[in-house]
């Protein structure tokens, strides 16, 4: 019988498809410093960013044949080394990019209306200093008419634009690989009405000098960030970094210099370089937008990522369990 560690959790239609197929699956999560006791057992581990599967405890694993990533990155895996070793690494790049692009835009939308302040002060002076608190927060703008600059242009990238379209928003992206594409936009409740916008992307500089809104969906390994206090010099004064990408792709002492400077507006930040323990400088800065790594967090997301993982697993062992 294939055994499958479901070290991270799974979701439950992906557990029952499995199950169904007569894989053993268990969940109950192994601590990263017993994986070299516990994984040499199993066919398939199936991990999400918080379990490492490094060279060391690969080589330690004869059985293992398939490394699932339930989601996008694949930073916590020797992806190379895991594929020289014959074993297959699998992730599901296209199951959560909705909900990550979702996310993108509220953390945009509580920027731009100051709201994770006002969700902080509300609580304690609210009934207090309404007014003054009105006042404060009357500044605010409207993203439709902003220019939207998207670094990496996959299909998170793309999900983020047709959102950005449907806003009124000027879509600037940049990818090293992608130079164009037509973004399908589903009228809701219209039969089959469909838009087509097609977009090209832009040079680098050009989207660091004109966007409103800068966000970041590439892959990150660490090393120099993507952007960095070179980059945000070139950026617009005024302007909000987002980033549900990978912490260190925009680098936090450069990001915080320009937030105190005035430089920039705001930020987005979905993950941070010290995961588990982020800066606390951000978490509390009022002009930083902050959510725990929960891009693809969502029931729907977590459901796609569940069936895809389960579908690849079991097409790839076929009849042979």
């Amino acid at each position: 019988m294939i055994k499958i560690l479901a070290n991270d959790g799974l979701q439950t239609d992906g557990m029952t498809l499995l199950h169904e197929a007569g894989y053993e699956v268990d969940t109950e999560r192994v601590p990263q410093e017993r994986l070299p006791e516990v994984l040499p057992d199993y066919d398939v581990v199936i991990v999400r960013s918080a379990t490492k599967i490094r060279k060391e405890l690969i080589d330690q694993c004869p059985k293992l044949k398939i490394i699932a990533r339930a989601g996008v990155g694949l930073d916590n895996i020797d992806v190379a080394y895991a594929r020289e070793k014959g074993i297959t690494v699998m992730s599901t790049p296209a199951a959560s990019s909705k909900s990550v692009a979702e996310l993108v835009f509220a953390h945009m939308f509580s920027l731009c209306r100051f709201l994770q302040q006002a969700h902080r002060d509300m609580p304690a002076t609210g009934n207090t200093a309404f007014k003054a608190l009105k006042k404060r927060y009357s500044e605010g703008i409207q993203l439709h008419n902003r220019t939207l600059g998207i670094v990496g242009f996959g299909r998170i990238g793309q999900e983020v634009a047709r959102i950005g379209v449907g806003l009124g928003m000027k879509v600037m992206p940049v990818d090293l690989v992608v130079d164009q594409a037509d973004i399908g936009i589903d009228v809701y409740n219209s039969g089959n009405v469909r838009l087509s916008v097609h977009l090209d992307t832009y040079e680098w500089e050009e989207v660091l000098a004109n966007s409103d809104f800068l966000t970041i969906h590439v892959p990150f390994d660490g090393g120099k960030p993507i952007i960095g206090e070179e980059e945000i010099e070139q950026m617009k004064d005024g302007a909000v970094l987002i980033n549900t990408a990978r912490g260190g792709a925009i680098g936090e002492e450069a990001l915080l210099k320009a937030l105190n400077s005035g430089k920039l507006r705001g930020a987005a930040l979905d993950v941070y370089e010290d995961e588990p323990s982020p800066r606390q400088e951000l978490l509390e800065h009022p002009l930083v937008s902050c959510s725990p790594h929960i891009g693809a967090a969502t029931q729907e997301a977590q459901a796609n990522i569940g069936l895809a993982l389960a579908d690849r697993i079991i097409a790839f062992y076929g009849d042979d369990k």
